[in-house]
C-alpha cells in the first residue's frame, strides 16, 4: 500500500488544527486583552532503506541516505504575548498594562488567575473585580462615598472623597510576570493559570524592572491582525487542497495497479 495516503492524511489533519487556530484569532479580534496563537508543527518518524554514511563500495560511503519520511503532526499551538494597541475608554476602572505583566485575581475555586484584561469593575461590595466578579489581588476597596478614582502609574488607588481635602490611598496594584509567558494555561475568560512551562509567578510594582505602567482610563486591544490571519487561512486552505490531491492521485495509483492484467 503506498505510504503517501497516510502522510497526505496527516497533513490534512495538521492542516484541520492549524485553521481551527485561524479561526480562533479571528473570533477573537475584538476581545480585550486577547493574545494570538500560532500553530507549530513537527515532521513524524522516518522510514530508513539505507543510512547515509553506509558502505557503497570498497573504500567509499554514500554521501546520502534513503530516508523516507511518513508525514506530520502538530507539535505546539503557542500563544504570542505582543502587547495589542491601546484604546482609550475614559472609564476610571479601565487598566491597560504599558508593557510586560499580567493583572492576578481570584478564581472561585481559590487560586490566582492571570490576565491582560484590565477591564475591571466595581462589585456590591465596593471591591474591585473582572467582568466574572473576580477579585483583583490583592484586594481593592472602593468607599461607597468616592466621588472619584485615581490610579497612578505606578499602581496607586487613591479616591476623592467628599469633605476631605487629600485623595485617600486606597491600596496598591501589583503585576505579576512570569519568565516564559509561553508556557501558561489558558483557562478561558482572558485567564491564564501558571505551569511547570511557564515558571514560578514573580510579583512587583508597575513601572518597575519588568514590569509596565498602568494606563487608566485605557484598554490593550486584541494583538490578532486582520490581514496576516486570512493569509495564514488562505496558506492553510491551499496546503490542504494539496494534500488531498496527493490522496486523489495516490487512489489513482492504486486503481492502476489494481487494473494491470
Amino acid at each position: 500500500m503506498l505510504k503517501s495516503l497516510n502522510t497526505a492524511a496527516t497533513g490534512m489533519q495538521a492542516q484541520q488544527t492549524n485553521m481551527d487556530v485561524i479561526a480562533n484569532n479571528l473570533a477573537n479580534v475584538s476581545t480585550t486583552g486577547f493574545k494570538k496563537s500560532r500553530a507549530e508543527f513537527e515532521d513524524l518518524m522516518y522510514q530508513t532503506s539505507k543510512e547515509p554514511g553506509a558502505a557503497s563500495g570498497l573504500n567509499a560511503v554514500s554521501p546520502t541516505g534513503v530516508q523516507t519520511g511518513l508525514g506530520v503532526r502538530t507539535g505546539a499551538v503557542q500563544k504570542d504575548f505582543e502587547i495589542g494597541s491601546i484604546k482609550s475608554t475614559k472609564n476610571p476602572l479601565d487598566l491597560a498594562i504599558e508593557g510586560p505583566g499580567f493583572f492576578p485575581v481570584q478564581l472561585p475555586d481559590g487560586q490566582v488567575g492571570y490576565t491582560r484584561d484590565g477591564s475591571f469593575k466595581k462589585g456590591p461590595d465596593g471591591r474591585v473585580v473582572d467582568r466574572n466578579g473576580n477579585a483583583l489581588q490583592p484586594e481593592i476597596t472602593i468607599p461607597p462615598n468616592a466621588a472619584g478614582i485615581e490610579i497612578s502609574p505606578t499602581g496607586q488607588v487613591s479616591v476623592a472623597v467628599a469633605g476631605a481635602i487629600q485623595p485617600q490611598n486606597v491600596g496598591q496594584i501589583e503585576l505579576v510576570n512570569f519568565v516564559n509567558p509561553a508556557g501558561l494555561k489558558a483557562l478561558g475568560k482572558n485567564v491564564f493559570a501558571p505551569t511547570g512551562a511557564s515558571g514560578l509567578p514573580q510579583q512587583g510594582a508597575p513601572g518597575q524592572a519588568n514590569f509596565g505602567a498602568i494606563a487608566q482610563g485605557e484598554l490593550e486591544s486584541s494583538n490578532v491582525n486582520i490581514v496576516d490571519e486570512m493569509v495564514n487561512m488562505i496558506t492553510a486552505q491551499r496546503a490542504y487542497e494539496t494534500n488531498s490531491k496527493v490522496i486523489q492521485a495516490s487512489d489513482q495509483m492504486l486503481q492502476y495497479m489494481n487494473n494491470l492484467r
